[in-house]
């Protein structure tokens, strides 16, 4: 009778399950990773409207108007925003709390700083007199405006 020795390792099928179910797990994490930091982005966005509406609040006590988007005219809508709202000492104090990485100089006109979403890109601030509150737009996770993920301050309060 033939004794059979133990063979210690692994087979080639079953090291190659073994990856293959190394590498499922590892996309699972990987999604939600970028999931979580999709959410983390956009709950600094949030946190962002939020202080800029305060700003804007303090700013209309002070004035009794909002700030007009289009005055200067050769500044985006961004600077003309930040610029106004830095005018007055209580939308200043605000100010104060935005990450200072998400305000950057404009290139066309130094000195004029702008506000930057989590992504990088502008934010727009659009105001139409008659409109009960202003609205903030970020171009969202694609970095591009008037498309499907645009985060508005205004959606976020329907």
């Amino acid at each position: 009778m033939k004794s059979r020795e133990s063979k210690y390792g692994m087979t080639l099928v079953e090291m190659l399950i073994v990856v293959a179910m190394i590498a499922m797990l590892a996309t699972i994490v990987i999604a939600v990773a970028a999931r979580i930091g999709s959410q983390v982005k956009e709950k600094g966005l949030q946190n962002i409207f939020s202080l800029l509406e305060s700003a804007l609040q303090e700013y209309y006590e002070y004035w009794n108007v909002f700030p007009d988007p289009n005055k200067p005219p050769y500044l985006t809508h961004s600077a003309a925003l930040y610029g106004q709202l830095q005018g007055t000492p209580s939308s200043r104090k605000i100010l104060e709390n935005i990450d200072t990485s998400l305000i950057k100089n404009n290139p066309a006109a130094v000195g004029m700083p702008q506000i930057y979403d989590v992504w990088g890109i502008l934010l727009d601030y659009r105001y139409v007199p008659g409109d009960t509150f202003p609205e903030l737009i970020s171009a969202g996770p694609d970095k591009a405006f008037a498309t499907a993920d645009d985060i508005s301050s205004k959606k976020k309060k329907q």
